[in-house]
């Protein structure tokens, strides 16, 4: 989203037009989402195409509430459906998950990230990560989005009442206060030593069933605890389980039903043809569609039978849980089918079958999960054409030799002579591959601010390394003619021959033009270049101003801590990796602090000392004032 804050409305309206008119005319819910991606609008459709298209139609005349809504849409997903019914009903739960700010509400009233359960603990916690580790601990996903996965840590730490703090019992039982969470009655407070490790660990145990998707076991277990607490005159208990239920069914609501309540299983489907492929996996709980994935593959990709099932190997080899049966919309090579069946078996410990149902439900939700995989894969074409003909346009521009698939950008970053950063960005087909991105703390400039030199280091430290990367086919950087010039010198020193340009701002800091030694090159006229070139700009920008920040920030964090009597880097950055901010660590104990490794009680005292005398300062300034 962040690519195209800059765009005006008219090129917003055309992008979401165009997206529009290559939906389906097929049933479906659309979600409406604005700069922040934030879901504001949902809505159902018999035809998508149809009803969406509608709203961003240059002559279309909305009430005043629906031109406020189209006005702040950015984008939008959609999901098919087979009928009008289930489109309601998934725009039912949809709005009841996401509570869009232009829905009327109903009365009744998303590196994969992961879920980690530390059971290895006597007291487990429930994490948000993006690192799956030989820990002892149970993982759960990976998922398609961060927000999906916060929406379940939260709801479930609240619903099971279990710590959302940072805090490691049994170590700080007794060393803390409880939180406000403890206080409101959603935190169980293992922090007063109130509740053992064996009760605690059962929580996590309906947690954990919850997590692999058994709702109906986990509702089942609640509902026997309710009854045996409103037996036994435990009213209050009995409250709370019958809340747990009420949190959990809102949050399961917001799958789609495709199945049977005991349908438990994995459909995967694939569309392929001459320009790419898209592999679509339904994640299927209980009857409900809980998570999917739509994986694109360019027409360089051999897409075949031997393919998929190497490919479905790695995709079960990072999921935590493997369901006893996965579908397929056509059929793998016998010997694949088979071969894959085993191991998938043997990571299960039970009976892992691959068919291809032909009738009925299952069949159904092969040729659903069929049709988002084509729309998906014909979107990616259209995309991809729009792309290549912009690479086109602005090779002809630039009367290079080849077009320019993979591009990469430099700019520096300083605070006067301190924090002097190089970032760099790579953009391969047109769109910006982070996992490429670099950032180069200059060092050859003495301390002293020097673009240029910065500049000349940056790269040719990065043309050391091109067995890792592959040499772009064209580097842009953020400036005119005197960087122009000192990088085409180090190329000759090299012997490198790659097309090197500057990306030259107007009088107001927006780009301009391209640049060489010799002259400007004007890219006005053709508005997708100067688009794409503006993009690239502002990303470069963005990322090497946010990599220097961080490093102040870093050293500046550091230096504070770093004031104290006994604490140097070492200690300094143990206290920051334990307590994560400042913040906390300002208002935890000396028993706290003292728990730190490499922290002895001296440290603790000394370091809880600095913070109370700044506290006393800030209260005699208050005072003052």
């Amino acid at each position: 989203m962040e690519n195209l804050k800059n765009e005006t409305p008219t090129e917003i309206l055309a992008r979401l037009r165009e997206k529009a008119n290559s939906l389906p005319l097929q049933p479906g819910v659309y979600i409406m989402r604005d700069k922040k991606d934030t879901v504001i609008y949902v809505g159902k459709s018999k035809a998508l195409k149809n009803r969406v298209s509608q709203y961003f139609q240059e002559s279309a005349h909305h009430g005043e509430k629906t031109a406020k809504m189209v006005a702040s849409v950015r984008n939008f997903d959609y999901m098919l459906t087979d009928t009008e019914m289930e489109a309601l009903t998934l725009e039912n739960r949809l709005i009841k998950l996401h509570q869009p700010k232009f829905n009327i509400k109903l009365k009744d009233a998303k590196s994969y990230p992961y879920i980690k359960v530390t059971m290895d603990e006597p007291y487990p916690r429930i994490l948000e990560t993006r690192k799956r580790d030989s820990d002892g601990a149970r993982y759960f996903g990976p998922y398609t989005g961060a927000g999906a996965i916060r929406q379940i840590v939260k709801t479930v730490q609240k619903t099971f009442r279990v710590a959302s703090c940072e805090h490691e019992f049994p170590k700080d039982i007794g060393k803390v206060r409880p939180c406000i969470y403890a206080q409101m009655g959603q935190c169980c407070a293992p922090c007063k030593g109130e509740i053992t490790s064996e009760e605690y660990r059962e929580i996590y145990k309906d947690i954990l069933a919850f997590l692999r998707g058994s709702y109906s076991n986990v509702r089942r277990s609640l509902e026997e605890k309710m009854l045996y607490a409103s037996e036994n005159l435990m009213f209050e208990a009995a409250a709370l389980y019958r809340d747990r239920m009420q949190s959990l069914s809102r949050l399961w609501q917001r799958q789609k039903v495709v199945g049977s309540p005991e349908d438990e299983n994995d459909v995967i489907a694939l569309y392929n043809d001459e320009i790419c492929s898209c592999l679509a996996v339904f994640y299927v709980r209980e009857g409900c569609l809980v998570d999917s994935d739509n994986f694109i593959f360019g027409a360089d990709r051999i897409v075949d039978g031997d393919a998929v099932a190497a490919f479905l190997c790695d995709l079960y080899a990072i999921r935590e849980f493997v369901p006893r049966e996965i579908l397929l919309n056509e059929p793998l090579p016998e010997e694949d089918a088979q071969a894959l069946s085993a191991l998938l078996s043997e990571k299960a410990g039970y009976r892992v079958t691959l068919r291809v149902p032909e009738r009925g439900d299952k069949k159904g939700m092969c040729t659903l999960a069929y049709e988002n995989a084509k729309q998906h894969a014909l979107i990616y074409e259209s995309e991809t054409e729009r792309d290549n003909s912009t690479l086109a346009k602005l090779a002809s521009m630039l009367g290079l030799e080849v077009v320019p698939e993979l591009i990469e950008a430099y700019d520096i970053s300083n605070i006067g002579s301190e924090f002097i950063t190089a970032g760099k960005i790579s953009v391969k087909e047109a769109k910006f591959n982070k996992s490429a991105y670099r950032t180069y703390r200059i060092k050859s400039t003495g301390g002293k601010q020097d673009d240029y030199m910065s500049m000349r280091e940056a790269i040719q430290r990065r043309l050391a390394h091109t067995e890792a990367d592959p040499l772009p086919d064209l580097i842009l950087l953020d400036g005119g003619k005197g960087h122009i010039s000192t990088i085409r010198a180090l190329f000759e020193e090299m012997g490198v021959d790659i097309p090197i340009f500057g990306m030259v701002k107007d009088e107001y800091h927006k780009t301009r033009s391209l640049t060489t030694e010799y002259g400007e090159i004007s890219i006005a006229r053709e508005q997708a270049v100067f688009q794409l070139i503006y993009r690239i700009q502002e990303e470069v920008h963005r990322y090497t101003v946010s990599r220097m920040s961080g490093a102040k920030e870093k050293t500046m964090r550091r230096s504070s801590l770093e004031d104290i009597e006994g604490i140097g880097p070492t200690k300094a950055a143990a206290l920051l990796k334990h307590f994560g901010t400042l913040a906390a660590l300002r208002e935890a104990g000396v028993d706290a602090i003292e728990q730190v490794s490499g922290i002895s009680q001296k440290n603790a005292q000394a370091v809880y000392a600095y913070f109370e005398a700044k506290r006393q300062q800030q209260k005699t300034n208050k005072r003052k004032n």
